[in-house]
């Protein structure tokens, strides 16, 4: 009995029916924010998503059941627990949050799809790397705000005229929304070298340090994609090394039997 839930646990095809469950559970919730919807097929939908909730229900607990102790310790299993376990809670005017809550299922995804589950790999992994770089922006922008609102603050409050607006403004600078336009070009008509201050703080800022954030993110995928290279070759090494060892004993019984 174990074998054979086991067995149907790690099917690819049951990988596959969870994979559309969660599919059509994120279309369902998205239609559920209709009213007019709601309040023509509320009835059907909610039966929908309570029937795809239970299935995700028996779900979890047969990984339970097959993985027992080692399902705790994975992480991947303890958020997909989390989510279904928010979605069996009874939902009062207390709890509404929990309403919003239940869209972290589609979620769960990233922890069944393995290309998705790289990536989140990557993202865990460049934390350290990221926070130091962030502290880095951090300094540019505290750096350059102080200078902007020291320079512009009192001919263009509204952008510069403290250091939270300075900062703001220098993060929309920064996406590059509208800054020529929008921002330089009427700074520069009454300052008329502010070009130069905009350029060097769009090169260092945007052009440098947030392409640090896209490189150490793709070296991390690279290194764990190589990573899960090397293991799988292992793995084919072991079967390999496995399939010739038996070979071998049958070999010596063929020989023995024909000694005899």
């Amino acid at each position: 009995m174990y074998l054979r839930i086991k067995s149907f646990v790690e099917h690819g095809l049951f990988a596959k029916f969870i994979i559309w469950l969660i599919i059509i559970n994120g279309i369902i919730l998205g239609l559920a924010t209709s009213k007019t919807l709601m309040g023509s097929y509320g009835d059907m939908l909610s039966f929908l998503d309570n029937a795809i909730v239970a299935i995700f229900t028996v779900e979890i607990l047969l990984r339970i059941y097959v993985y027992r102790v080692a399902f705790f310790k994975d992480p991947w299993s303890l958020f997909d627990f989390f989510v279904v376990a928010i979605s069996l809670i009874p939902i009062n005017d207390g709890l509404s949050i929990l309403r919003a809550l239940r869209v972290l299922r589609l979620f769960r995804l990233l922890t069944i799809v393995p290309q998705m589950r790289t990536i989140i790999a990557a993202l865990v992994k460049v934390i350290p790397g990221i926070g130091s770089i962030s502290m880095v922006v951090l300094l540019f922008f505290y750096v350059f705000s102080i200078m902007a609102t020291t320079l512009f603050g009192e001919d263009f409050p509204i952008w510069f005229g403290d250091l939270g607006k300075s900062m703001y403004t220098l993060f929309q600078v920064m996406t590059l929304e509208s800054w020529s336009m929008g921002i330089s070009r009427p700074v520069m008509e009454t300052f008329e070298y502010a070009w130069v201050f905009f350029i060097i703080f769009i090169l260092i800022v945007t052009f440098i340090m947030i392409n640090l954030f896209v490189g150490i993110i793709v070296d991390a995928i690279f290194t764990i994609k190589e990573d899960e290279k090397q293991k799988n070759q292992d793995s084919t090494k072991e079967v390999t090394l496995e399939s010739l060892q038996s070979e071998i004993a049958e070999l010596k019984e063929i020989l023995l039997r024909t000694k005899h």
